[in-house]
């Protein structure tokens, strides 16, 4: 499992520079992938983003080395990247619910969290079923909503966003499905991760069309990409376990990675279909 050892290899460098600058293109390089790919895949598999794990990592470090009474916050905060006491201050308050000079107590309880490495483990051998499928540039149409997630908490949910659709709505939407993937589907698009370690994206809830519709809709154009196509039968815990599976199980084995293009879901009485955007390593 090359992928996997590239990954752990990138673990391994960034735990060996945590006091120095790292760069995600040389992360991902050591990690045999694609920065877009090292930061998604590493997202979908931990639940955090790279930078929230690499700061979470830092402030770990600094409340172990504060512990010692002859070394001082200013050297700590400018050793693991801040630029002030008081930025350093105000991060680690928010992170271990106190300062660094309370910290130095040695019976402060403090946070810790400990390195990531990761493995391949399949369960039960159970089958996926798949096609890799080559699929010419198409549009998407419908409410589009700018979500935030934060330790696999998203905002806003997609039980509010879809409380916000009218049937009416949701009817004239699957009206318009004339293309693959069939029906009403729930398209991610743009992922990426801000300053705070944070990753956003774009969420339309919609159809694949060639029509178009009167009324304040969002347009998706969707490049030509090559797609690996999962089918699920059952209800939504089943389709959350089986796209757990295809980044934990399928992804790390296959000769493919994640392009920068969308994840797509079709769903229609426990039929579900999970598109994935990839291109060959």
């Amino acid at each position: 499992m090359d992928m996997l050892k590239g990954i752990n290899d990138a673990l391994n460098y960034i735990e060996e520079n945590l006091s120095n600058h790292i760069d995600l293109k040389v992360v991902a390089k050591i990690g045999l992938c694609s920065e877009y790919h090292f930061k998604r895949l590493f997202s979908l598999l931990s639940g955090i983003t790279i930078s929230e794990y690499i700061r979470r990592r830092r402030l770990t470090l600094a409340a172990l080395e504060l512990k010692d009474p002859d070394v001082k916050v200013i050297d700590v905060a400018i050793k693991y990247g801040y630029q002030s006491p008081d930025a350093f201050s105000r991060v680690f308050q928010n992170y271990h619910g106190v300062t660094p000079s309370i910290a130095r107590n040695t019976e402060q309880n403090l946070k810790a969290y400990p390195r990531m490495t990761f493995q391949l483990k399949i369960k039960g051998g159970t089958e996926m079923n798949y096609r890799i499928v080559e699929k010419e540039a198409f549009k998407v149409v419908g409410v589009k909503y700018k979500v935030e997630m934060v330790n696999e908490i998203l905002t806003p949910t997609y039980e509010s966003m879809i409380s916000t659709i009218s049937d009416s709505k949701m009817k004239e939407l699957e009206s318009i499905s004339n293309k693959e993937p069939n029906g009403v589907i729930h398209v991610s698009a743009n992922y990426s991760e801000n300053a705070e370690g944070k990753a956003i994206f774009d969420q339309y809830i919609g159809a694949a069309t060639t029509q178009e519709l009167l009324g304040n809709y969002s347009i998706l154009e969707v490049p030509s990409f090559l797609w690996a196509v999962f089918e699920i039968d059952g209800n939504w815990e089943k389709v959350e376990e089986h796209w757990q599976r295809i980044y934990s199980e399928w992804l790390p084995s296959s000769s493919y990675e994640l392009a920068e293009g969308p994840e797509i879901l079709a769903s229609k009485d426990e039929k579900s279909e999970i598109w994935i955007s990839i291109k060959e390593k």
